[in-house]
């Protein structure tokens, strides 16, 4: 791959588009929806939205730009995320063909607004280690980015576009050596839905802190496997 420099803040981006990161629109997969019942809540699953190599790829990309304890631009309460991150700003060689995989099975339309046909290219990347864990949390808002034509700067997207699902996309999962790692959503009434990271398909809930947010647990991960997971926003407007 080529070799990745950093932006401001604390984001990276390739210099060039690496091969193994410029995906094709059609994989040969058996992508499809599972709808999780929360309790009137939004959230499902896409199984087989990447593949194995893309998985992969997408690991071997972040491990590159290097893991820290902090999240730039993120602030949690003290002992709430105990994971490592790392933020880069994907390609749309990349990111578009993922879009297109999914787009017929994603909301059209989301509190009014559009399903925008384009995810911001920001990509949180999530490394949890022996005992890491993410504690109860809801999502924050964030709007769109994408990369300047200089590879240089992150490009803000009109403030008319936010983000209205996250993405968790998993990256592998106990078939791959993890231990724990579920991701627990809870329903309005307390009780919760625990969903298995498995290598290549995505959960997707809304994010925020309205009545319709889903609070969330990235529960802990045992044992010598690390788990990887890519937190990727799907945007709305209007």
């Amino acid at each position: 791959m080529d070799r990745p420099t950093q932006l401001w803040p604390a984001h990276h981006a390739f210099e060039h588009s690496p091969e193994p990161l410029c995906w094709p629109t059609e994989t040969g997969l058996s992508t499809r929806c599972q709808d999780i019942e929360l309790g009137g809540l939004l959230a499902f699953v896409i199984d087989e939205l990447v593949t194995p190599a893309e998985a992969d790829a997408t690991v071997q990309a972040s491990e590159r730009m290097g893991y820290r304890d902090e999240a730039p631009g993120i602030a949690t309460p003290p002992g709430m995320r105990m994971n490592k991150s790392v933020h880069w700003m994907a390609d749309k060689a990349m990111m578009q063909p993922l879009f297109e995989r999914m787009a017929h099975l994603l909301p059209q339309t989301l509190a009014g607004a559009a399903l925008l046909p384009a995810l911001s290219h920001r990509i949180n990347m999530y490394h949890y280690d022996d005992l890491d864990v993410f504690n109860l949390h809801t999502d924050g808002s964030w709007p769109g980015y994408s990369l300047s034509e200089d590879r240089m700067h992150m490009l803000e997207w009109d403030p008319s576009i936010r983000l209205g699902l996250t993405m968790l996309l998993y990256l592998n999962g106990p078939a791959d050596g993890v231990q724990g790692g579920n991701t627990r959503l809870y329903k309005p009434d307390g009780s919760w839905v625990d969903v298995s990271p498995v290598k290549g398909s995505a959960l997707f809930f809304r994010h925020g802190f309205g009545r319709d947010s889903v609070r969330h647990v990235g529960c802990q991960v045992s044992g010598p496997v690390s788990k990887y997971v890519a937190r990727i926003n799907v945007m709305f407007a209007g």
